[in-house]
């Protein structure tokens, strides 16, 4: 008999080598229905791997991440057995699940697949689920994998064999299709209702841009069909918010070959909007007695060398910049913490002058695949609304909660209401891949652990996610359609200062290192934009919207009033402009609905003679005449009003 652990700490025991699925049948026939994995002893397994020892566990429904992962991964077997049939000869590269969905990377040969090839796919796939099935595990040795995927001229697969540790290899096999994999998986394929194939693309293999480009497939499916009709009206609506289509409609930013793949530019409209942002949080952070610094775009190889960033960014790194002088080289910055590190080490630091906060609303780059750049969330030139806090150790916890602090502010600001939080520490059981000493950590995982507990933050926590160089807590809000976004972070650092030797004098008259905070509230202002783009639609908060009215005249003869009107508001600070186009009003007042402006103000004959404006709101109609002093004062009431909630 073995004994099991459940989630409420309550212990059963049963025969040794029991399932999860036979665990999930213990409890309940409708549970045994829903569960698709479980986790033992905190790692994932397929629900019919028999338990041998003791173990705590957890079993995993479609609402949990781990589920849906199963479910999605067995989803890319699947498609990849049906690949396998329709297309003979076809060899495969990696097919794992991801947040939304699943892809597989294959190598086709001189087959094209297409988009329009999809459908055919999916109706293989449906056909292989009447089957139901059975998904396999398989322990297997190096010497039996190289040998097996040898003969069938999978190079892909030996190639990444070869990297793995004999003792250490599974395999999956469902049918007539067997693949490398670590799993979990679905116990049969079945339980697969609802398939859709979205999209075909290229990528390089491993993402080398100098290996063959293969063939990626992107997938979705479910265990219900209604599921799936509610996903693809969702990804309707995400195609109508999608950022490059309103920043374009908007002329917020654009993208230029000329200029260079990956280097957005930002149009005056959107220029405004980035600078009002900026200018929010600078305010927050003068509030938080933050220094505001600049520094280069560039800085000596040897900086990032002894940072450590050459050797993480290095690939992902534009080339050196060589100068006229022998064996000097210059790096674009691919990060602003190094420099800011250098600032600290400027002059000598008492444990008084602690904390320091430099921020820097600063550009860096680093070199992006050209397939993977996307819109503003994947650029290859990008600016952080980056800080850095230089602290002791006794003042980390109030640091880090003044950080979520300021992060709490925009995210009510902006109206992500809808947030998770996770909170990564060191695996416990793997301590030689972490630098710094046991106490150290210890302090700064309890300083998180309890900032959020102050805070009444449910952190999911993570063991094993921290970076090397310290713990850290994440953010992911939900957009207003309900997708997740990884936005404010919060790293806690003890690899910089003792990288670059920084130091402070203590009370007791002798040299310690400092804590380094690194936080990024919006993380790139190129990202938060788009992700508050598509949160929105393009309808802005008022304080916020590059154009907070128009004013509509109802034909030439009115444009003179019309621009009086706009001097007038804007000599009392609201965003105004004129469409003094030859356009009936009825165009007008579409054509600036779609532009999301919050007002419009139509004039004609009997606003002139009044001294008054019409005024409609967005999403609202009419809201009947007032006088341009008036609207001004109701704007501005407005906008202060929101800006004193937060």
């Amino acid at each position: 008999m073995i004994n099991i652990t459940f989630p409420d700490g309550s212990v059963r025991q049963f025969e040794k080598g029991i399932t999860g699925q036979q665990l999930a049948e213990s409890i309940s026939s409708r549970l045994a229905q829903e569960v698709l994995a479980i986790s033992v002893n905190e790692q994932i397994w397929d629900l019919t791997r028999p338990i041998e020892a003791d173990a705590s566990i957890k079993l995993h429904k479609w609402d949990d991440e781990e589920g849906k992962h199963a479910f999605w991964h067995s989803s890319a077997h699947l498609m990849a057995e049906a690949l396998q049939e329709l297309y003979p000869g076809i060899k495969f590269g990696i097919g794992p699940a991801i947040e939304n969905g699943f892809y597989y990377d294959v190598d086709p040969g001189e087959t094209v697949i297409k988009e329009s090839d999809l459908p055919a796919i999916e109706t293989k796939m449906i056909e292989l689920t009447a089957k139901k099935e059975a998904i396999v595990r398989k322990d297997i040795s190096k010497a039996d994998a190289l040998q097996l995927f040898g003969a069938k001229d999978e190079e892909y697969k030996t190639e990444l064999i070869n990297d793995l540790s004999d003792g250490t290899i599974t395999l999956y096999s469902q049918g007539d299709f067997t693949d490398l994999c670590r799993g979990p998986h679905l116990p049969n394929t079945g339980e697969i209702k609802a398939i859709k194939l979205l999209s075909v693309a290229g990528a390089y293999w491993r993402g080398d841009e100098k290996r063959k480009q293969l063939t990626r497939i992107y997938g979705i499916t479910f265990p219900k069909k209604k599921m799936l009709d509610e996903y693809l009206v969702l990804l309707e609506e995400a195609k109508k918010r999608d950022h490059r289509k309103i920043g374009k409609e908007l002329e917020l930013f654009m993208f230029s070959e000329t200029v260079g793949k990956g280097l957005p530019l930002w149009l005056p409209r959107g220029t405004a909007l980035r600078l009002r942002l900026e200018d929010f949080l600078k305010h927050i952070q003068r509030r938080f007695d933050y220094q505001q610094v600049i520094t280069p775009h560039i800085g000596n190889k040897q900086l990032y060398v002894t940072s450590g960033h050459y050797a993480k960014y290095g690939k992902d790194s534009f080339q050196p910049i060589h100068t006229p002088e022998e064996g000097e080289e210059y790096l674009l910055k691919p990060m602003n913490c190094p420099h800011h590190c250098e600032i600290y080490k400027f002059k000598p630091r008492s444990y008084k002058d602690l904390p320091l906060r430099f921020a820097e609303f600063g550009t860096v780059y680093r070199y992006e695949q050209s397939g993977e750049l996307h819109g503003l969330t994947r650029v290859r030139s990008f600016t952080q609304d980056d800080a850095h806090l230089f602290c002791r150790p006794d003042q980390l916890k109030e640091e880090f909660l003044k950080v979520m602090d300021i992060i709490f502010i925009i995210f009510n600001a902006l109206d992500f209401k809808n947030f998770e939080a996770q909170i990564s520490l060191r695996d416990p059981n793997n301590k030689e891949k972490y630098i710094g000493s046991d106490e150290n950590w210890e302090k700064a995982e309890s300083a998180i652990v309890e900032a959020c507990h102050e805070k009444g933050l449910k952190a999911k926590v993570e063991l094993g996610e921290a970076a090397f160089y310290g713990p850290k807590l994440d953010f992911m809000v939900k957009d207003a359609i309900g997708r997740r976004w990884q936005l404010g972070t919060i790293q806690v650092d003890y690899n910089l200062p003792e990288r670059f030797e920084l130091e402070y004098t203590g009370e007791d008259n002798q040299k310690h290192r400092p804590v380094m905070i690194h936080r990024a509230p919006f993380g790139s202002m190129e990202r938060f934009v788009a992700v508050l783009i598509e949160h929105t639609a393009g309808k802005f908060p008022l304080w916020l919207t590059p154009d907070q009215a128009v004013v509509l005249p109802i034909s030439e003869k009115y444009n003179d009033y019309a621009r009086q009107v706009a001097k007038a508001l804007f000599l009392q600070d609201v965003r105004v402009t004129v469409d003094d186009r030859n356009e009936k009003i009825g165009r007008k007042i579409r054509d600036n609905e779609l532009k999301r402006i919050p007002y419009l103000l139509v004039v004609g004959e009997k606003e002139m003679e009044a001294g008054v404006v019409a005024v409609r709101k967005q999403g609202e109609g009419d809201k009947g005449t007032m006088t341009p002093d008036d609207f001004a004062n109701m704007i501005n009431g407005e906008v202060s009003k929101m800006m004193k909630v937060f």
